[in-house]
């Protein structure tokens, strides 16, 4: 069992900044590929962005390109996403997810999630 926690979320005006965090614990952190997913109210969860186990590889929805960046600690068995430039339809509740394997974009494939943290963009 993996465990995520997801802390960072919070209010911010259009164009500002947050940088989420996603604690994991339970098995070795650098086996599972990291992905960041969103769902706002009425929406269907998407994909924000993905990093595999060592960092080489990273995606991102064409939304947030340019101005979100996912990464990862292994050390501190953590994963990050920067959002810069946030927009009002950036607004949502944000999740990490973690699997073994390569990151990839479908949601029903990672097994493991934490409990999301609210992200809020005033105009």
């Amino acid at each position: 069992q993996v465990q995520l926690v997801e802390s960072g979320g919070g209010l911010v005006q259009a164009g500002g900044s947050l940088r989420l965090s996603c604690a994991a614990s339970g098995r070795t952190f650098s086996n599972y590929a990291m992905a960041w997913f969103r769902q706002a109210p009425g929406k269907e969860r998407e994909v924000v962005a993905t990093i595999n186990q060592y960092s080489d590889s990273t995606t991102y929805a064409d939304s947030v390109k340019g101005r979100f960046t996912i990464s990862r600690d292994n050390a501190k068995n953590t994963v990050y996403l920067q959002m810069n430039s946030l927009k009002p339809e950036d607004a949502a509740v944000y999740y990490c997810a973690a699997r073994l394997g390569p990151g990839n974009y479908r949601d029903y494939t990672y097994p493991y999630w934490g409990q999301g943290t609210q992200v809020t963009v005033s105009s």
